[in-house]
């Protein structure tokens, strides 16, 4: 290969536009093609996979907390823009010397190479989209330098370059990065035909009652919508399953390991349960809490039917891209019917809420008993194996605590003077809500009025009628359980085992 002469500075622009649009032309190629094999072999994908699992967990606390569902988004628009910089500097060292310049772009695409080959499930075929994004992305940049030296001067000597054809050619490549990444995305992100309808429960549950949210303005629907549950895992794209070839292994500490298919899985019994889902990460006030009606086979049948060795204590559950989750054995076995789910609010699961099969666990934080896009549950013992999130440090087992929110007002709402209502919501998975109570700037507890019931496992609304006067209120909540417990107002963070604490909310009335 022939390698360019020093550039002038002013092609230095020039070429970093040029190596710029050149590597993004080759990562959407290798986007593409990762679309074809597996989707987190993707390079930026694998990159930003790594940066999660290598990022401490308070600064992913942090992260959750301060930038919520857009944490995702952010980290890989970072990923392609810090590539987008790489591309830049290659192009000048290329400009340089096109040795130094091949060399330098090998071992920038050996990061994500070797990230893709780290990841769970990664077999060899993981590297080929790297090694795409280099072949593509370095024979788009000598080819373009190839064309801006359209020949040899008279004289002899290296032929002068041609910042026109330089700064064409960076822009036809930039459009080609547009319509392969396109392209790419599309691939990866398409869904596979999906379960139209669901089999019936064998006991229908009774229709819920009907919420007080229409007469307290603010207040969260009674039954989340399935659009609007909160959405938080480490995935950077949502797994492509096709229900047709998915199944369930049951495997480890059992007599009889076996493996289900969908049509197997809905041969089962199926019921209905009413349950309260909520993430560790929900701080005191949090919005990271949902309530449903789900549809599924009970755990305890699954997992019995395959004869449980006496010292077994832990179900480790696996998603069909390897990340794992932690369970008590117990958790899975006793009468609050865990459910490995197939359906919420009456639709199959959506895909970024685990189709077409999770785990949902009642009274357990989300981390130790919510896996999505089940496919595998592994019987073992806590010394034996950890799962992702406890080698990170968090809790075994983490039962929900009883907390409550206030939903309305809002934090620094102007309202006006006179009749109004305090309204919010209120959990304590297992044992139920038996009570709200509201303070006024630090005045006496109040009993709030209580919403209907669907059991110890599903929240409630309450509402306070209030008598508002002019100026600056503070206002604060508290749950009171079905076993008398209430909340706790020791302030603690969601690390590890949840938040804790009583909320408060400042009002202006004007």
């Amino acid at each position: 290969m022939t390698t360019p002469s020093a550039p002038r500075a002013e092609t230095h622009w020039p070429a970093a536009l040029l190596g710029t649009t050149s590597l993004a032309l080759g990562v959407a190629s290798g986007h593409g093609v990762a679309g074809l094999i597996a989707p987190s072999s993707s390079p930026v994908l694998a990159i930003a996979t790594t940066v999660i699992n290598l990022t401490p967990t308070p600064v992913k606390e942090w992260a959750v907390a301060t930038m919520g569902t857009a944490d995702k988004p952010l980290l890989v628009g970072g990923v392609i823009v810090a590539c987008l910089a790489l591309g830049s500097g290659l192009g000048v060292l290329y400009a340089r010397h096109a040795t130094w310049g091949l060399a330098a772009a090998g071992a920038v695409i050996g990061l994500p190479l070797l990230a893709a080959l780290s990841l769970p499930g990664a077999t060899w075929w993981w590297a080929i989209p790297s090694l795409v994004s280099f072949v593509v992305g370095m024979t788009a940049l000598a080819g373009v330098w190839r064309l801006a030296r359209p020949g040899a001067p008279a004289g002899g000597g290296p032929s002068p370059l041609s910042r026109r054809a330089l700064i064409g050619g960076a822009a036809g490549t930039g459009l080609a990065a547009l319509v392969t990444g396109g392209a790419g995305q599309l691939l990866s992100t398409r869904t596979p035909p999906g379960v139209t309808n669901l089999p019936r429960p064998s006991i229908p549950l009774p229709q819920l009652p009907a919420g007080v949210e229409a007469g307290v303005p603010g207040l969260s629907p009674w039954v989340t919508p399935n659009a609007d549950f909160y959405r938080v895992d480490v995935n950077l794209i949502v797994p492509a399953i096709d229900h047709t070839s998915w199944s369930l292994t049951i495997d480890g500490m059992v007599e009889r390991p076996y493996q289900l298919g969908w049509s197997d899985l809905i041969g089962l019994e199926l019921i209905e349960r009413d349950i309260t889902m909520t993430c560790v990460s929900n701080e005191v006030g949090g919005s990271y809490v949902g309530s449903a009606r789900w549809l599924g086979v009970r755990t305890r049948d699954v997992l019995q039917r395959a004869g449980i060795d006496r010292l077994a204590d832990q179900v480790l559950s696996t998603a069909v891209d390897g990340f794992t989750i932690s369970t008590p054995l117990a958790a899975l076995l006793d009468d609050r019917d865990a459910l490995v789910a197939i359906g919420i609010n009456g639709r199959p699961l959506p895909p970024e809420h685990g189709y077409p099969v999770r785990l949902v666990t009642p009274g357990l934080y989300g981390f130790v008993g919510s896996t999505k896009w089940l496919t595998r549950l592994t019987l073992t013992t806590y010394a034996a194996q950890q799962a992702y999130w406890t080698q990170r440090g968090w809790a075994t087992d983490a039962p929900v605590k009883p907390s409550s929110r206030i939903e309305s007002p809002r934090p620094l709402q102007p309202i006006r003077p006179g009749s109004t209502v305090i309204g919010g919501t209120a959990w304590a998975q297992r044992r139920g809500i038996a009570a709200v109570e509201v303070r006024i700037d630090s005045g006496p507890w109040r009993r709030a009025r209580l919403g209907p019931t669907a059991g110890i496992d599903y929240w409630r609304q309450w509402y306070l009628p209030w008598e508002a006067t002019t100026g600056n209120h503070t206002l604060e909540c508290r749950a009171v359980d079905g076993a008398g417990q209430v909340q706790s107002d020791q302030r603690e963070a969601p690390f590890p085992d949840g938040s804790s604490g009583i909320q408060q909310v400042v009002v202006i009335v004007r």
